[in-house]
C-alpha cells in the first residue's frame, strides 16, 4: 500500500531530514513509527500526504509514484488518508456532528449521505449519543474520538496518526488503540507516530524507528529491546 525506496529529503540550508529510507506497508497493517524529536517522523508523514516531496528516491502509494502527481491532483491524493492529531484540531464553533461531517461536505456529498456516514462513524467510536454536543463539553478522550470519527468518515484506505495518545492516560490510550485495531481488521493501513514506548510495547506491533533521518530498526519491539528509540 505504501512503499519508500531510498528516499531522501533535504530542506533548504542543507538539513537532511530523511536519509535513504526504504520500507513497505501492506494493506491492513498497523505500524508504529518512533524516534527522537527531529528524527524525521513528521517529514515522513508529510511525504506520504504530499505536504512535502522527496529530494530523491521513490514514494509509491496505492501503486502510484507520488513524484508524478501534479499539484492540481494533490487534493485528490489526500482523500486517501484519514489523519488524527494529538491536539484534535476540532472546530469549537461547531458541534460534534458538524465537525465529523466537514470532510464529506467539502467533497459534496448529499445531506442524506452525510447524515448516514457521520452517524456510522460516531457509532464506531461510541459517541452517537453526543452528536449535538459542543466539543468543549467533551473529555479529552472523547474529543480525540471525534477526531478519529472525522478521519474515518470518508472510509480512507490509510489512517495516519501523529501522537494520537500524547495527551491521554493509559486507559484512554488503550481505547484509542483498540479502535485503530478494528480499522485494520477491515483493511485500513494504519501508521502511528508515537513516543509512548509503554504503549508500543503493549501493542506488540511492527515498529519502525528513525534516528537522525535514517531507518535504524524495522520489526517487532521484542527485537528492538536495548536499541533505544
Amino acid at each position: 500500500m505504501i512503499s519508500f525506496s531510498q528516499v531522501y529529503k533535504r530542506y533548504p540550508g542543507g538539513n537532511d531530514a530523511l536519509c535513504g529510507v526504504s520500507f513497505e506497508l501492506e494493506a491492513g497493517e498497523m505500524v508504529f513509527l518512533t524516534g527522537h524529536s527531529g528524527a524525521g517522523k513528521s517529514t515522513l508523514l508529510k511525504l506520504i500526504m504530499l505536504i512535502e516531496r522527496p529530494t530523491s528516491g521513490q514514494v509509491v502509494i496505492g501503486g502510484r509514484n507520488v513524484n508524478r502527481i501534479s499539484r492540481r491532483r494533490v487534493p485528490h491524493h489526500r482523500r486517501q488518508f484519514g489523519v488524527v492529531f494529538q491536539n484534535h484540531h476540532l472546530l469549537f464553533d461547531r458541534n460534534v456532528f458538524e465537525n465529523v461531517a466537514l470532510p464529506l461536505q467539502i467533497e459534496g456529498y448529499s445531506s442524506k449521505e452525510v447524515g448516514r456516514r457521520v452517524r456510522a462513524a460516531l457509532d464506531k467510536v461510541g459517541l452517537l449519543d453526543k452528536e449535538r454536543q459542543q466539543p468543549i463539553a467533551l473529555s479529552g478522550g472523547e474529543q480525540q474520538r471525534v477526531g478519529i470519527a472525522r478521519a474515518i468518515v470518508n472510509k480512507p484506505p490509510v489512517l495516519l496518526a501523529d501522537e494520537p495518545t500524547g495527551n491521554l492516560d493509559p486507559a484512554l490510550s488503550a481505547e484509542i488503540m483498540s479502535l485503530f485495531e478494528q480499522f485494520t481488521e477491515v483493511g485500513v493501513t494504519t501508521l502511528i507516530a508515537s513516543h509512548d514506548h509503554g504503549l508500543i510495547k503493549r501493542m506488540n506491533k511492527r515498529v519502525m524507528a528513525l534516528q537522525a533521518g535514517e531507518l535504524v530498526f524495522d520489526g517487532l519491539l521484542s527485537e528492538h529491546v536495548g536499541k533505544g528509540e
